[in-house]
């Protein structure tokens, strides 16, 4: 693989991942040499322990937990160099061929552990409590602790592994379906056939009929193949319903909420203050830029348009990594050290291409390897800032692995979206300190502003259509125009009467990815969010120490929950007037918008 994409327009060389610290390549002899030493190494772990745990002392149960890691982190690595190859290029067939071979490899070989969790968790409470009283269990604790919270919904033997092993034929193979429809998606714009990425990209562009073109072409190929994203939707949402109802889950939610960790109130309080704040936030903004653009409503193509007199230039990649590392090195020399070696050791893949995953994403791979960041870079101010969150993931990921191991790296989306957010909010920062024109300043706050909005507004309403359509659902099956009419219903609830939709934007719900892979992710984001404006308000006022107690907070990974990692700051994310905080930073950015 190439150090370097050729150089893009105004970008520089765009660099390309080498996957090659996990393995050389998909046909070498180590990968088959992996799965040979992990079926062998699962046989023999489930002769030992199967029907044992509960007879075992502490001592036995860590050992036993020791070799667990070591297995799964195996079938992870596997798993994870497959999932990067696939993400670089869905179009490929013989690559969609190797990923499908790897799921269905590694479902086989863990299907021979899936024991050990079913089993640990109908350990009686006294039998536990006395193992985990056990010195050698103290690393393992909190894991067990999370663990044995789906001991109620856990279901027999038999029908969990039945679950397991058609996963494979089930959601992930609509997930892959998905996937490579996106992937192959055209869009044509103003003589070129763009992919999804860079067609969604042309909405920050400067000219709005090129704005316009993009939009109702988008939409145009969404409703061209909305039948397709429609069965798909229905189907994996009945999926869902049908397996929340037999693991006696009472919401469509709840099952997310319990793999964050977080209690149905928090989110509740959540949702309930974002929703209440719509008004005084997007209502209130989109109002003031429709005005910017002379009107007194915004086509909705113009949402994300740079405003009027923003400058129109594109940031070369080597200025987009230097104003990241910039600001994260400003909050602590050894955060942006680490943040350095992601760019100096070929751990980013950053331009665009046909075939690629759309989005950004932080892959966190196995702890005795590394992270992976994929993005579709263009030069924009947006992008600069994606850049920043995935960097803030990587950095978590790469801490949390280094000091909790592989089983304990792993952290509830609500706080692993925290670390990326304020990776986001170091860089304004520093970005808008360095500011001294005052038209250059507004543009600035104006970027930061619709971000939060889109991370925080736009998420939540993203929520509220997934709660709508998983109870709609319920009754029968939706057509794909019931579903538009949800998707537009939540648009206009959440940015108000200054945005102007079409017909076309109806089918827009359609390419959302969270809504397929992973069911109620979205809230994450404005938890992050929201815990980060109130995060950073402390690191203000803090005198010193604050950067120390943050990277330890980081490298908690999962052994920690929100309470206890919270509240070394003073902040309690069950307390409602945490998220009035949160949401006031947003409130007085606008503020300042409208005095400018």
């Amino acid at each position: 693989m190439n150090d370097a994409a050729k150089p893009a327009a105004g970008l520089g060389a765009l660099p390309v991942w080498d996957l090659g610290d996990l393995y050389p390549s998909r046909d070498g002899p180590e990968i088959t040499a992996d799965i040979e030493r992990a079926r062998a190494e699962a046989g023999r772990f489930a002769a030992r322990y199967e029907g044992q745990l509960a007879g075992l002392d502490g001592a036995g149960l860590a050992e036993a937990l020791a070799a667990y890691e070591a297995l799964d982190e195996r079938l992870s690595r596997l798993m994870s160099y497959a999932s990067l190859v696939y993400a670089g290029d869905m179009s490929d067939a013989a690559i969609a061929r190797f990923y499908q071979t790897m799921q269905e490899t590694v479902t086989d070989i863990s299907a021979l552990t899936l024991f050990f969790t079913l089993e640990l968790n109908r350990i009686e409470e006294a039998v536990i409590e006395r193992q985990l009283g056990h010195s050698a269990m103290a690393h393992w604790a909190p894991w067990v602790r999370d663990a044995r919270a789906f001991r109620p919904h856990q279901l027999g033997d038999q029908e969990e592994k039945l679950l397991h092993e058609k996963q494979v034929t089930g959601r992930a193979a609509w997930n892959r379906l998905f996937d490579e429809t996106m992937a192959e998606l055209r869009i044509p714009v103003a003589g070129k056939d763009l992919t999804s990425a860079e067609a969604l990209h042309l909405l920050s562009e400067p000219h709005a009929a090129l704005r316009k073109e993009a939009a109702h072409s988008f939409g145009q190929v969404m409703r061209d193949n909305v039948r397709l994203f429609g069965l798909l939707t229905n189907t994996l949402v009945k999926d869902k319903e049908i397996e929340d109802r037999w693991r006696k889950f009472p919401r469509p939610v709840s099952a997310r909420n319990l793999a964050n960790r977080l209690e149905d109130e928090v989110v509740e309080a959540l949702v309930a203050a974002v929703e209440s704040s719509y008004p005084k936030l997007a209502h209130r903004y989109y109002r003031l830029k429709a005005r910017w653009f002379g009107g007194e409503q915004l086509d909705y193509w113009d949402r994300n348009a740079p405003l009027p007199d923003a400058p129109d230039r594109a940031v070369s990649w080597d200025e987009a990594r230097d104003t990241v590392l910039s600001a994260y090195g400003k909050f602590s020399g050894e955060m942006a050290a680490i943040g350095e070696t992601f760019f100096a050791r070929r751990w980013i893949d950053a331009p665009v291409r046909p075939g690629k995953s759309p989005g950004a994403f932080a892959h966190p791979t196995v702890p005795s390897v590394h992270p992976y960041l994929l993005l579709n870079y263009q030069g924009k101010l947006r992008d600069v800032m994606t850049l920043a969150h995935e960097l803030g993931h990587g950095v978590h990921q790469l801490l949390a692995g280094g000091t909790q191991g592989h089983l304990l790296a792993d952290t509830p989306l609500t706080l692993a979206e925290t670390a990326s957010v304020f990776g986001e909010m170091l860089t304004f920062q520093d970005l808008i300190r360095g500011e001294s024109d005052a038209a250059r300043r507004r543009v600035l706050i104006a970027s930061k502003v619709e971000d939060m909005l889109n991370t925080v507004v736009r998420q939540i309403a993203f929520h509220t259509f997934e709660t709508r359509l998983h109870d709609e659902r319920r009754k029968g099956e939706l057509a794909a125009e019931q579903i538009g009419e949800i998707w537009l219903a939540s648009q206009r609830e959440s940015l108000g009467p200054a945005l102007r939709f079409d017909a076309l934007y109806t089918h827009y719900w359609a390419y959302i990815p969270h809504f397929v892979h992973s069911p109620f992710y979205v809230y994450a984001y404005a938890f992050g969010d929201c815990l980060v404006n109130s995060l950073y308000a402390v690191y203000q006022d803090a005198e010193r120490g604050f950067a120390e107690k943050y990277l330890e907070m980081l490298k908690a990974g999962g052994s920690k929950r929100h309470r206890e990692l919270l509240a070394p700051f003073g902040l309690d994310a069950s307390d409602p007037a945490f998220w009035s905080k949160g949401l006031g930073l947003i409130s007085d950015l606008i503020d300042q918008l409208e005095r400018s």
